[in-house]
């Protein structure tokens, strides 16, 4: 795909990449493929080629989205779109179209799409939006047309905005700028605004890290939307405000919920890590869903890697534990 649009694409990606030996290469792009092993020491090199660059990391990434792990497939392609491969494109455009995928595979390959951010990637969002069964999907697909629209007006209009997340995470919306707490948090709770303006709210809300903005936050779990429910969740593992602890404990115990907003839930309490929050995790590693019980599975051995004084690559691309610390 060596288009003029993603050279400049490539030119103005930050790289946090770091190098490691072609063995060492090897041996996470092997650990990371290969079924016998741990999820989570699958997930363990998922984050570390979550920051290496070349054919050899992105062609291990593309085969893990067609996992037989929901989980780790959409881990995947959440990884792919953080890296903002171009020559990703294709296999992402593959999974988005695939509808023998789990929903919260193709909606992380939507994702992945809007995070690279370029126009091509614009029809092939558009056929999704109107073709999948999916609405977590079709949602995943308005967000990413929406944020490729709003990242070119961006760049025109205040450049400051595009990487304005201190989390080190590629957003699905640009924070809104210019409003207080009171509106933010109206906005987030309008079922009646754009999926993309929610998002914006939600990602202001959290970049402002106020105890009224949190409360927000913690409030919009109750939003008609999965999607919308699943971010606020991942948000609130971000915060790792102890706040939210009931809140995402409360979704986590909900069976009627969504697997992928519980799945947030359970790696959000392992951000938090309080006590309670850790027997919980500890009795869903056994839920019925897979998507949930690895999630927990992964959450607990990611704190038993941080009280052992080791460094894990969280999804972040950070050696700080399973979300990004912050204190």
């Amino acid at each position: 795909m060596a288009t003029d649009e993603a050279v400049q694409h490539d030119e103005e990606v930050i790289d946090n990449s770091f190098k490691v030996s072609p063995e060492m290469e090897k041996f996470l792009c092997d650990r990371l493929l290969d079924q016998s092993q741990p999820i989570s020491e699958r997930f363990r090199a998922l984050f570390s080629l979550r920051n290496l660059r070349g054919s050899g990391p992105r062609n291990s990434l593309i085969s893990a989205t067609r996992d037989s792990s929901n989980l780790l497939a959409h881990e995947a392609a959440f990884a792919l779109g953080q890296m903002q491969d171009v020559d990703a494109i294709p296999a992402l455009e593959s999974v988005l179209n695939d509808l023998s995928l789990h929903p919260i595979v193709r909606h992380e390959a939507a994702e992945a799409l809007g995070a690279i951010a370029l126009e091509c990637n614009i029809p092939l969002l558009k056929k999704s939006l109107v073709s999948d069964p999916a609405q977590e999907v079709r949602e995943t697909c308005e967000l990413a047309l929406s944020r490729i629209e709003d990242i070119k007006n961006v760049k025109v209009d205040d450049p400051s905005r595009i990487d304005a997340s201190p989390y080190l995470s590629v957003d699905p919306a640009a924070p809104a700028s210019g409003r207080s707490i009171c509106e933010l948090r109206g906005t987030l709770l309008d079922e009646e605004k754009s999926m993309y303006e929610r998002y914006a709210a939600l990602f202001a809300l959290r970049n402002n890290g106020a105890e009224e903005a949190v409360s927000a936050i913690i409030d919009s779990l109750n939003a008609k939307s999965a999607l919308l429910r699943h971010e606020v969740a991942y948000v609130l593992g971000q915060l790792q405000n102890k706040r939210a602890s009931d809140a995402l404990s409360k979704t986590l115990k909900d069976t009627n919920e969504h697997p992928m907003v519980r799945h947030e839930a359970a790696e959000a309490l392992g951000s938090i890590a309080d006590q309670e929050s850790i027997m919980l995790l500890e009795e869903f590693c056994k839920d019925p869903e897979p998507i949930v019980s690895q999630s927990c599975e992964v959450a607990l051995s990611m704190l038993e890697f941080e009280r052992s004084g080791k460094s894990f690559e969280n999804r972040n691309g950070e050696t700080m534990g399973w979300k990004n610390m912050k204190t």
